[in-house]
């Protein structure tokens, strides 16, 4: 459900205003994560209402910046590079600052999945290593591979 028909209070406006429960529900998150992100200074949402803190009401700013939070953490990156990120956006509106700042910290994060990547082959190769060594030294023993699954299905 949207805030107010038209997305403002006085029902005069093309911005959708939702509220945390309905950014939440289409992104996947918990209110307690959307808020966390607010307390981060990544989103923004107005206000509505006169008790302390109001109702938040999210429009297609906090949308936006609430997609690029969510893709750049799947992507890996930190809550603080997602910040900065954002924070470019506001400042240059060529986004060249933001751009090189990206491909900076996407660059770092290639490498570090790379080097991930050559961890784990490495140790599936060790892995693969010590069970043909274990299957070799059964085998020699006299254990087959079926008398060692049936044994420990008994």
């Amino acid at each position: 459900m949207e805030a107010e028909e038209g997305g403002r209070p006085d029902g005069h406006g093309a911005e959708p205003r939702l509220a945390i429960g309905e950014l939440a529900g289409e992104f996947g998150l918990t209110h307690r994560t959307i808020r966390h992100y607010e307390d981060e200074g990544l989103l923004s949402p107005e206000r509505i209402g006169s008790a302390p803190g109001g109702a938040r009401v999210y429009g297609h700013r906090d949308r936006a910046r609430l997609a690029l939070i969510c893709r750049g953490k799947r992507l890996g990156f930190s809550l603080a590079e997602i910040k900065d990120f954002l924070n470019l956006y506001d400042t240059d509106d060529a986004q060249i600052e933001q751009m090189r700042y990206m491909r900076t910290i996407a660059r770092r994060r290639i490498s570090a999945l790379e080097q991930q990547l050559a961890d784990v082959k490495q140790t599936l190769a060790e892995l693969c290593t010590i069970d043909t060594q274990i299957s070799e030294h059964l085998r020699r023993n006299g254990i087959t591979e079926t008398q060692d699954m049936e044994e420990k299905h008994s």
